[in-house]
C-alpha cells in the first residue's frame, strides 16, 4: 500500500492519501493495510469495529467522544462529501481546545486519523454522503459524550448553509468549559 501522510496543525491528527490506480475501467486502491498504516504513521493500532453511516445534506454529526474507552478512528467518505472536524480534548496538550478540519470526499479518497482523546464530527456538504470509519475500541453508549458543535470558545468554521440538522444528543452537546475531558 502506497500511503502519503500529510500533517495537520495538530501533530497527532494525520491526513492519509492512498495511492489510487485508475484507468478507463475505474479505479482501485487499498483502503487499509495494518503494516502500511504502521510504517507510514509510526502507529500500531488494532481496529475492532467498522461503522458506516449515510446522511443527507446539512446533517451535522458530532462532536463525539468516549470519556472512558476512548476510540481512535480512521475515517473516510465513500460517497459524497463532508467537512470533517477534530478537537483536542487532552487537557495537558499544547493544542487543547484547538480544532482542525478538512474536506473528505469520495473523489479525493483522503482518510483522517483521529487519535484517542479527541472529539470528532462532520457535516455533509453534498446532497448526501456515506461515511465509513474504523475504531480502536467498541462503542459504549454510557461513556459517549457530545461537545457543542457551535461552542464559541472553539470557533469552528463550519461551512453552514442555514441551520444544520442535528440529533438530540448533538443539540444538547456541552460547551468545552463544562465538558468532561481527558487528563
Amino acid at each position: 500500500m502506497n500511503l502519503t501522510v500529510i500533517p495537520t496543525d495538530i501533530p497527532e491528527v494525520l491526513i492519509l492519501e492512498p495511492k489510487v490506480f485508475g484507468d478507463d475501467r475505474g479505479f482501485f486502491f487499498e483502503s487499509f493495510n495494518a503494516k502500511a498504516f504502521e510504517a507510514a504513521t509510526g502507529l500500531k493500532r488494532e481496529f475492532v469495529q467498522d461503522n458506516h453511516s449515510r446522511s443527507a445534506r446539512n446533517v451535522l454529526r458530532g462532536l463525539h467522544y468516549q470519556i472512558q474507552h476512548p476510540q481512535g478512528k480512521l475515517v473516510r467518505v465513500t460517497s459524497g462529501e463532508v467537512f470533517d472536524v477534530v478537537v483536542d480534548l487532552r487537557r495537558g496538550s499544547p493544542t487543547f481546545g484547538k480544532w482542525t478540519g478538512l474536506t473528505l470526499s469520495a473523489e479525493n479518497k483522503r482518510q483522517l486519523w483521529v487519535p484517542e482523546g479527541f472529539a470528532h464530527g462532520f457535516m455533509v456538504t453534498s446532497e448526501s454522503a456515506e461515511f465509513l470509519y474504523k475504531t480502536t475500541d467498541y462503542w459504549y453508549p454510557e461513556h459517549e459524550r457530545s461537545l457543542a458543535w457551535n461552542d464559541p470558545a472553539l470557533g469552528i468554521d463550519w461551512p453552514l448553509d442555514g441551520e444544520p440538522t442535528l440529533a438530540a444528543k448533538d443539540a444538547a452537546g456541552k460547551l468545552l468549559a463544562d465538558a468532561e475531558v481527558f487528563e
